[in-house]
Formats: C-alpha cells, sequence, structure tokens
C-alpha cells in the first residue's frame, strides 16, 4: 500500500504552506490513490474519540468524523490548521506543540499519522510521545506511523513508550496490516495500549 507523504509538521517553518501542501494530497487523490488507509486503520479499533496529533491540513481527522468519530486535531503550524479549519469548520482544532500542550481531556485513539515524529526536533519525541500518551485514556491506543531510517529508531520509540507508561501492542509495515518486516518495508506502523481503569 503507498504510504502517503506526511502532512504533519511539529517544527514551525515558514516554508510550510497548507494551501500548497493539501494540494499534493488533492493531485494524489485524483489520481486514484487511497487516501484515507490511516483512517481506515484507526476506524478498526473502534474507538468513539480520536486526536489526530500533528494533524496538518486535517486530512485523517475530517475523515474520521466523516464516519461519526468525535475528532479533534492539534498542529503547530498555523498555515496547515487554516486549511483544516475551511475544509472542517464544526471541529476543533488546536495550535500547538506536540511536546508541550495540554487539552484537558483524554482520547480513545491518539494519533501520529504520518512521519510526526521526523518533524518533532531531535532529542524532543520523548516529551512528545510522553504527552501524547497523556491524552489516552484508559485501555486506549497510541498510534504511530513512520518512515524507518530517517533518524528515529524503533527501539527508541518503544523505549519512550514505555518510559511513558504505555505498553507495545502491535506493529505493522503498512496502514493495511501487512506483517512487519523491515527487510520488505521501509515504514512502520505502532499501536500501543494504555492500562485499562482500575
Amino acid at each position: 500500500m503507498h504510504q502517503p507523504e506526511s502532512d504533519n509538521r511539529q517544527t514551525r517553518r515558514t516554508d510550510w504552506q497548507g494551501d500548497d501542501y493539501q494540494a499534493r494530497f488533492d493531485r494524489l487523490a485524483s489520481t486514484g490513490i487511497d487516501m484515507h488507509g490511516e483512517a481506515t486503520f484507526i476506524r478498526s479499533l473502534r474507538p468513539s474519540s480520536v486526536l489526530d496529533a500533528g494533524c496538518g491540513t486535517g486530512r485523517v481527522a475530517i475523515e474520521l468524523a466523516r464516519h461519526g468519530i468525535d475528532a479533534v486535531g492539534v498542529d503547530v503550524e498555523p498555515s496547515m490548521l487554516s486549511v483544516a479549519r475551511d475544509a472542517a469548520p464544526h471541529l476543533g482544532w488546536v495550535e500547538a506543540d506536540l511536546t508541550a500542550f495540554d487539552l484537558n481531556r483524554q482520547f480513545d485513539v491518539v494519533v501520529l499519522a504520518g512521519n510526526v515524529p521526523l518533524f518533532t526536533p531531535a532529542g524532543t519525541q520523548a516529551a512528545m510521545i510522553q504527552c501524547c500518551a497523556r491524552h489516552v485514556s484508559c485501555g486506549g491506543f497510541l498510534v504511530l506511523g513512520f518512515s524507518l531510517g530517517r533518524g528515529y529508531h524503533l527501539d527508541q520509540l518503544d523505549a519512550d513508550a514505555e518510559a511513558a507508561g504505555i505498553e507495545h501492542h502491535q506493529r505493522f509495515s503498512t496502514w493495511d496490516g501487512a506483517p512487519f518486516d523491515p527487510d520488505v518495508h521501509d515504514y512502520a506502523v505502532t499501536v500501543f495500549r494504555a492500562a485499562p481503569c482500575g
């Protein structure tokens, strides 16, 4: 399955313009590529609420909301959020840094759908995982998908998640659930689970 180029940016840069970025996804969608693999995967976890962390222009959150899921998006880049707000003004869009935010609520799933850890400044991924994990409800899931071999390694991700108090649950090579095999795929989708309440 094609892994969509990330629409998530956690380091503010003036050269990222939401309209231009969304146009690239629109072009891919016009060729028939399924742009909703991440949302389909998240829906399989049967959440009633999802935090799209590093939401970019809102592609994943908007698709989840279309299926009746309470979706909220968070991103640090205002031009990305502007596009998201124009596309879905009825959803909650929050401008915040993923390493230091507090929405004062928890979600059944927190998803970092497209290379978010790779756009987080080096050395801050642990803080990002910690912050996102605090927004996962009891028994809920933290799901991350990102390309391998680009600076943030799976062993470090697993260590950061363990330190944040969430357990490794599953790992795949694609959003459509291909078995994890780094010799075949250069991508990983990892699911962590929070402890149940009580």
